[in-house]
């Protein structure tokens, strides 16, 4: 291990490219485990949304486009364009303020900005199923198909 440290200093010196590229990438991770922690709505697994079903009765919004909700989608989910997704005009959001709101889309990737407009509009219970409804039917659980 000593000998490692010893010859650190001459490789970095002659692999600074590397050793950017290393740092960059090191400080991309902390910079997203950061955001993670101080994000005021929180990730759901498939079997997290299932307790929160049987605990609650949360509202759930689905975001994908309205082909995609159609194919599948969790089990009492509405459907709302995320083009017209605006939690301060729309009133089955208002009127939801107080319950738990959980955010769905095809894959998980597209709604964290919608989950953001939520905490500013002043929801206080926001979550966002991980890996989306993708991730639910990975988890064999079940799915409605078309418009409601």
């Amino acid at each position: 291990m000593n000998d490692v440290l010893h010859k650190l200093p001459e490789f970095a010196s002659n692999h600074l490219l590397l050793v950017a590229l290393f740092v960059a990438i090191l400080l991309a991770l902390l910079g997203g485990e950061v955001m993670t922690l101080f994000r005021k709505w929180k990730m759901l697994t498939p079997a997290g949304l299932t307790q929160l079903i049987n605990r609650d009765t949360p509202l759930i919004i689905d975001l994908s486009a309205s082909a995609d909700f159609e194919k599948a989608h969790v089990p009492g989910a509405k459907n709302v364009a995320m083009s017209q997704f605006d939690p301060e005009t729309q009133k089955d959001l208002s009127k939801a303020k107080d319950l738990p709101v959980v955010l769905i889309d095809k894959d998980g990737r597209g709604v964290g900005k919608a989950a953001n407009r939520l905490i500013k509009a002043g929801f206080q219970k926001v979550f966002v199923l991980d890996g989306g409804t993708y991730a639910w039917q990975t988890a064999q659980l079940p799915l409605a198909k078309g418009k409601k």
